[in-house]
C-alpha cells in the first residue's frame, strides 16, 4: 500500500486579544509558507472588512478545518455566517471573556435545530 501524504489541518481563530493569546499558548498558532497566520486579533480599531476579508481567506484556505470566532466579533459579519454553508472548513462561534456565549445568536445552532422536529427529544 503507498503511503498518501499526510496534511495538517489547523484551526484559526478569529478573537479578541486574550482569546487568540490563549489559543496560541495552546498551541495552535502557527504561520504558513505564504506568511499567512491562522488567526486574526481584533482589536477596537479594526474595521469590519479586516474582519471579512480574514474570514473570507480562512474559508478558502485548504489547511483550515475549523474556524473559531468569539460570537460578539460573529455579529459583525453575521450576514456571512448567515449565508455560509461550508461544512469545512467548520465555523465554531465561542465566547469570550467580556462576551458571553448566546446560543440564539449562533447560525449553526439555530439551522441544526431546524432540522430536528422537538417531539423526536421526548
Amino acid at each position: 500500500m503507498a503511503h498518501q501524504q499526510i496534511r495538517k489541518k489547523l484551526i484559526a481563530v478569529i478573537g479578541d486579544e486574550d482569546t487568540c493569546t490563549g489559543f496560541m499558548l495552546g498551541g495552535i498558532g502557527e504561520i504558513n509558507d505564504k506568511r499567512q497566520p491562522n488567526f486574526l486579533i481584533v482589536r477596537k480599531d479594526t474595521a469590519k472588512n479586516e474582519i471579512e476579508e480574514a474570514f473570507n481567506e480562512f474559508m478558502k484556505r485548504p489547511d483550515i478545518a475549523i474556524i473559531l470566532i468569539s460570537q460578539y466579533i460573529a455579529d459583525e459579519i453575521r450576514y456571512i455566517l448567515d449565508q455560509n454553508m461550508a461544512i469545512i472548513p467548520s465555523v465554531l462561534e465561542i465566547p469570550s471573556k467580556e462576551h458571553p456565549y448566546d446560543p440564539s445568536k449562533d447560525s449553526i445552532l439555530r439551522r441544526a435545530k431546524g432540522m430536528f422536529n422537538p417531539d423526536d427529544f421526548r
